[in-house]
């Protein structure tokens, strides 16, 4: 009986797993190996603060799941020790940060992932990186927005101005 339970363990932690690939916007995968516990501790600390879970998990049980995310094309970086980051909000945050702590860490290397439901390598996991965050492009955005109505204002003020010295 201990083969059963050990096999309905295994069978909710694909299922777990699964359903994170499928509710995440962002999904990264890496190989770790080479990070000591110190930069381990200080990656994850990092991840946490954005709000991307970080975990370490057994190629043959991710294999599983990719299955029944329907995403199996992700089997091919599924190689070696690996680590992945779920974002459930932000696309940009778990490349971004992986990509610049594999910079500075030559040990972390970025394989692939998974944006919003499609299997990307690594080109575009770094492209993805290079993009300002959520909050940044919100302010673009706004600043965007905002620009006409800031130039009618400047433009209504000078006309005024011009009136008073006038008068």
């Amino acid at each position: 009986m201990a083969n059963a339970k050990i096999i309905e363990g295994k069978q909710l932690e694909v299922n777990e797993i699964a359903e994170k690939l499928r509710g995440s916007v962002c999904t990264v995968v890496a190989d770790y190996r080479g990070l000591n516990v110190a930069q381990v501790t200080e990656l994850r600390k990092q991840l946490r603060e954005a709000g991307v879970e970080f975990q370490v998990l057994k190629n043959s049980l991710v294999r599983r799941a990719t299955v029944n995310a329907e995403l199996s094309e992700l089997n091919d970086v599924l190689a070696g020790p690996t680590a992945i980051a779920f974002a459930k909000d932000d696309v940009v945050s778990p490349a971004k940060i992986l990509s610049t702590f594999a910079k500075k860490n030559e040990a972390l290397k970025v394989k692939g992932g998974v944006v919003e439901g499609q299997v990307v390598g690594v080109e575009q996991i770094k492209a993805l990186a290079d993009l300002p965050s959520r909050d940044g492009l919100l302010s673009m955005l706004l600043s965007v927005l905002q620009a006409p109505v800031r130039n009618f204002a400047l433009a209504v003020k000078a006309v005024s101005e011009k009136q008073e010295q006038q008068a």
